[in-house]
């Protein structure tokens, strides 16, 4: 079996790092604006030490960025592309939502609400890509775990510890 690998062109190299750049600096905007302070809640046992969100969503941010190109790339004019990128942007204002409703609010119910919408989200999201490129929606996987894992703690939080 033949498997042929395209070379990038200069430009869809520097648009696919212009893609994962614009994705970990949105998707980190709303920490960098609002904050992580965490002193009004009590953390559970299994929350992880501060440094491993920054490192997580570093790197799920830019496996978002590299499956998002991968789906961009395919071609716009194609409805399954427009319906994927349309489920990517739903998804991701969604996480850009909850930090806001979480950390700014304090609001554990509302930070519940929005993450339960992402998880579904993502899950759509993930579909869609796989439609246009399996590599995409495996890209995303890592992600829907770790939202998976981060509704669990917020549920926690909000159920008082």
């Amino acid at each position: 079996m033949e498997t042929r690998v395209r070379r990038l062109e200069l430009g869809e190299l520097l648009t696919g790092l212009a893609i994962i750049i614009g994705v970990n600096v949105l998707g980190s905007s709303p920490a960098f604006f609002v904050g992580s302070d965490t002193s009004w809640f009590a953390e559970p046992w299994f929350f992880p030490p501060g440094y491993v969100f920054s490192i997580a969503w570093t790197l799920l941010f830019t496996l978002m960025g590299i499956a998002l190109f991968l789906v961009w790339q395919r071609g716009t004019h194609k409805r399954t592309v427009r319906i994927a990128l349309s489920l990517f942007a739903i998804q991701f204002a969604l996480n850009l939502l909850w930090t806001p409703a979480f950390f700014g609010l304090q609001r554990a119910d509302l930070g519940l609400l929005v993450i339960g919408a992402l998880w579904i989200a993502i899950v759509a999201t993930i579909v869609a890509f796989d439609r246009v490129s399996r590599l995409a929606a495996a890209l995303l996987l890592p992600y829907l775990a770790w939202v998976s894992f981060a509704t669990i703690l917020t549920y926690t939080i909000y159920a008082g510890g």
